[in-house]
């Protein structure tokens, strides 16, 4: 517990800055955060026995993010075009795993499958993290998507430990519960609504920034995230790893800190976009 607290005293501050100043301090910290998750992904099938391509997949998430966040042809709400990106991470994936074959890795083509889905997973999801803020009033949209996750988390610990008795998901994560889970989205939903009022001020009375705004994104968020965490449990699971890594003292590695923030920030993105603005 004090490795967590100490931890927290430090990363908090770093976080909430990187928010708030936005430019290259939040996409260095995002993106660095998100490449060091895709390593801590392939170490984890690694110990389990598989060979994805490590360079691929956190190269791949690296110049996948960069492609997202800088519109260097165009500019648009819409994330832009990386299908030629994609596809040659494909070929370049499926190249490398015919030649293990070839040289006696028996299970390249499920580790062909396990690379392309690395990428993939950390590079699109994690670029949202950045287009997220990269919206017009993309600081307190951020600070209305992430922290849905904070409180429902919290609303979910909290109350679970107390009140938990029915098991959400027995074999991913045995100490989650049902009352745990509703406890959360409600936690969630007074959050953020409370969270939209306070940023009006800063905002302005223009802002689409709404406490209708902040309790949808509250709603929509706590409900569906939560499986992103679930996501990392499974891999973890089935390999019979407790932490991804050990980069964060008390805290695991950089996948267990955003592996629900991957999926934060492209539901709340799209939400955003599609409903807000």
């Amino acid at each position: 517990m004090r490795q967590r607290l100490l931890s927290a005293i430090f990363l908090v501050p770093l976080g909430i800055a990187a928010i708030y100043y936005g430019s290259w301090f939040y996409f260095i910290l995002i993106t660095l955060l998100v490449t060091l998750a895709a390593k801590e992904y392939v170490d984890m099938f690694q110990a389990g026995g598989h060979h994805p391509n490590g360079l691929i997949v956190a190269g791949g998430t690296l110049a996948i993010i960069v492609h997202q966040a800088f519109p260097l042809f165009e500019n648009t709400l819409l994330p832009r075009d990386s299908a030629w990106l994609i596809s040659s991470l494909a070929l370049a994936s499926m190249t490398f795993h015919l030649v293990q074959y070839e040289r006696g890795k028996d299970n390249a083509a499920l580790d062909f499958s396990i690379t392309i889905s690395g990428f993939i997973y950390f590079g699109m999801l994690g670029s949202f993290l950045i287009l997220l803020r990269q919206l017009p009033e993309g600081l307190w949209w951020v600070m209305l998507a992430l922290p849905a996750i904070w409180f429902a988390d919290s609303g979910a610990y909290f109350y679970g430990r107390v009140y938990g008795r029915r098991k959400l998901s027995p074999r991913l994560s045995p100490k989650k519960t049902w009352e745990g889970y509703i406890a959360g989205i409600i936690t969630a939903i007074i959050g953020t609504t409370l969270f939209a009022f306070l940023w009006r001020l800063p905002a302005g009375p223009e802002t689409a920034i709404t406490p209708l705004a902040g309790a949808l994104l509250g709603l929509v968020i706590s409900i569906v995230a939560p499986l992103g965490d679930l996501g990392e449990s499974m891999i973890k699971r089935q390999f019979g790893i407790k932490d991804s890594s050990h980069l964060i003292p008390g805290h695991g590695g950089a996948f267990d800190r955003i592996d629900s923030w991957l999926w934060a920030g492209v539901i709340g993105y799209y939400m955003i976009v599609w409903f807000f603005l």
